[in-house]
């Protein structure tokens, strides 16, 4: 049990009223006023405020009286509020039924309002993107209409809040009215309290029970409030004054007071402590109305003490919570900041020069990105809030104004492109069955590199029309391969026969004897030979046949240059029966002209950096790696030279 509450339930109830005073015993025929004794107490009334200038007791004293009709409405500050702003649509709707299901729909009030605001900006959002999509695929905006059942949840949802909210204030008007009444009745109580012969004990017991009354009848009327509680205390003084002969019961009631602030006093020094500011100052101002409402005067000697001492840890409270929400827009300033910098950034955007489909797509997504980005920034100081919403939409809808400015552009451009496409699927349709292959082939092939060459058509053409033109060219190229297939019959034969040749040259074991080895060799060569050309498209086996004699010359057990020169020979016979023209054999014999060359310089070049080395012994490391590199070129050139001589032997 909290210290507020042990102040509610000292005696197993309410601690006792007491709004009248009596001066100090050595006085006490004087009667002090209910206004005075409050003022010099440092009771919470309007006019005490303002004689003391004190903002932070303003400041409680207003919060206390707009909480006033509605005693549940305190219970709102302890619902979690939360980043309302970084929610989604579905997020936000089921915030809003889950509070309206779980909690009392006056405590919400805030609540609600933040879910609202910020599902109608992102709702909104929404709405111009879908326009913009809508547009851009060809609407017209006077027939644009967008709904989702999200949208229709949270209306229903919304409603609900609002009947609940409705119901509650009209219950609220009834209890007023009620409580009225009960507290008129309590006040001609008290009236009759003077009339009353009985022992002085048992009438004053009756007092107390009409005060104990008074503070659980609950609200009033506003406009009733001040009438009501006036006359209560007037009745409530003249009582004092009819008491005040009784001076046990008096300074009892002045013990139990100072007590009870006391703790009340004790309890606001532990709140100034408490970082949660928020708490403390919703609690500080239950407080005030308990010192307020629920406990009288003290003596005269504790009053400026006691009240002092409140009113300190009352600044101490009250100014943590300034610092509080300064620092709190200190937040909201930053938010500002980064949300003008983001509307900066989609301006200059929007000013950029973009005049293709591609640059386009790439800046939508930037903006994509800074929409996001703002929404996701916080919130920004209320006053600005509203501007700031305007200047960011402005913002997008002038992107979105140039970015459909073009995209109508680019439609229009697009319709002619699908005009010219669809002459090309005309005249591919109408030249698909020629057997003029001469003619209409460099004709057919003209329209494909024209048709890459046109250029975008709209999306809902685009597959129609390419499956059009590529059905016809299809069927045009089908018919040369297919008469090309029919010449090239004993070519693919051929082709045939050699796969299945390299196939069994796997299987080919050698015997270890070079000579047999050799001729085996040999043999699969000229076996190879017979079997004849292949298409030009097939020629790659060629390149298989020569790899695998390779693998096989390389397990003999022969002369390298031997070997270089039986391989070299089957390369020179291969080129040979697939070279009509001699074109092959010509660039085979510049290519080893060339290297035969190359190997000549190279030699000269190391002959004449031996010319270098004077006066040094040919055992020398480096003289010697210069002669044998020599030898070796010299050996290799004799072999570029005896493949020369091969290739002339062909011509």
């Amino acid at each position: 049990m909290s210290e507020l509450d042990n102040l509610h339930n000292a005696d197993g109830k309410k601690a006792p009223i007491n709004t009248s005073q009596v001066k100090d015993q050595d006085n006490e025929s004087d009667i002090v006023s209910e206004n005075e004794v409050n003022n010099k107490e440092g009771a919470i009334e309007e006019t005490t405020a303002v004689s003391i200038k004190d903002e932070a007791i303003n400041e409680i004293e207003a919060s206390n009286a707009e909480d006033a009709e509605d005693e549940g409405n305190k219970e709102r500050h302890t619902i979690e509020v939360k980043a309302y702003d970084k929610m989604s649509l579905e997020s936000l709707v089921i915030e809003l039924e889950k509070l309206i299901s779980r909690e009392k729909v006056q405590a919400i009030k805030n609540h609600v309002d933040g879910i609202k605001n910020e599902f109608n900006t992102k709702f909104n959002a929404l709405i111009d993107e879908k326009k913009t999509e809508f547009i851009n695929n060809g609407g017209n905006e006077i027939d644009f209409y967008y709904t989702t059942p999200i949208q229709k949840r949270f209306k229903n949802a919304y409603r609900d809040y609002r009947n609940k909210l409705n119901q509650h204030y009209k219950n609220i008007e009834e209890n007023l009215k009620q409580n009225l009444y009960k507290k008129l009745e309590i006040i001609e109580e008290l009236k009759g309290l003077f009339n009353v012969e009985e022992n002085i004990n048992t009438t004053y017991k009756h007092f107390k029970e009409l005060q104990e009354k008074w503070r659980n009848t609950g609200p009033i009327p506003r406009d009733k409030y001040n009438n009501a509680w006036n006359s209560y205390h007037h009745h409530v003084e003249l009582f004092y004054d009819f008491l005040h002969l009784n001076r046990d019961l008096r300074d009892l009631d002045f013990k139990h007071n100072l007590e009870k602030k006391t703790k009340i006093i004790e309890r606001a020094e532990e709140l100034a402590k408490d970082d949660n500011i928020l708490r403390a100052f919703r609690e500080l101002q239950e407080l005030h109305k308990m010192w307020k409402e629920e406990l009288g005067p003290v003596a005269k000697e504790h009053r400026e003490v006691i009240w002092e001492r409140f009113k300190a840890a009352t600044k101490v409270i009250n100014d943590k919570k300034q610092l509080y929400y300064k620092e709190i827009d200190k937040i909201y300033e930053k938010n500002l900041e980064v949300k003008l910098e983001i509307i900066a950034q989609i301006e200059a955007i929007s000013a950029e020069p973009k005049n293709s489909h591609g640059s386009w797509q790439k800046k939508i997504k930037q903006i994509e990105t800074l929409r996001n980005d703002f929404f996701n920034s916080g919130k920004a100081p209320s006053k600005v809030n509203e501007a700031t919403w305007a200047k960011f939409k402005e913002a997008v809808r002038a992107f979105n104004r140039n970015k459909n400015a073009f995209y109508k552009e680019l439609k229009k451009e697009q319709y002619q492109n699908l005009q010219k496409k669809l002459e090309l699927v005309k005249i591919a349709e109408d030249n698909k069955d020629s057997d003029d292959f001469d003619v209409t082939t460099p004709l057919m092939k003209k329209i494909q590199h024209d048709w890459k060459n046109i250029g975008h058509v709209p999306r809902k053409d685009s597959d129609k029309i390419w499956k059009q033109f590529k059905t016809a060219c299809n069927f045009y190229f089908d018919r040369i391969h297919e008469k090309r297939n029919e010449a090239n019959k004993d070519l693919i034969e051929a082709f045939n026969k050699k796969q299945a040749f390299l196939e069994s040259l796997k299987n080919i074991s050698l015997s270890g004897d070079k000579d047999k080895d050799l001729e085996v060799i040999k043999e699969q060569v000229a076996i190879w030979k017979t079997i004849g050309k292949v298409p030009n498209d097939k020629r790659f086996i060629e390149g298989k046949f020569n790899k695998a004699i390779d693998d096989l010359f390389s397990k003999l057990d022969i002369d390298k240059k031997e070997a270089e020169m039986i391989k070299y020979q089957n390369k020179l016979d291969t080129l040979n029966s697939n070279d009509d023209d001699n074109k092959s054999l010509d660039n085979e014999r510049v290519f080893i002209r060339k290297k035969i060359d190359e190997v000549k310089a190279q030699i000269n070049q190391l002959e004449n950096n031996l010319q270098f080395f004077t006066n040094v012994d040919d055992n020398n490391p480096l003289v010697k790696e210069v002669n044998t590199n020599i030898a070796k070129h010299k050996e290799d050139l004799k072999t570029w030279q005896s493949k020369l001589n091969k290739i002339k032997a062909l011509y």
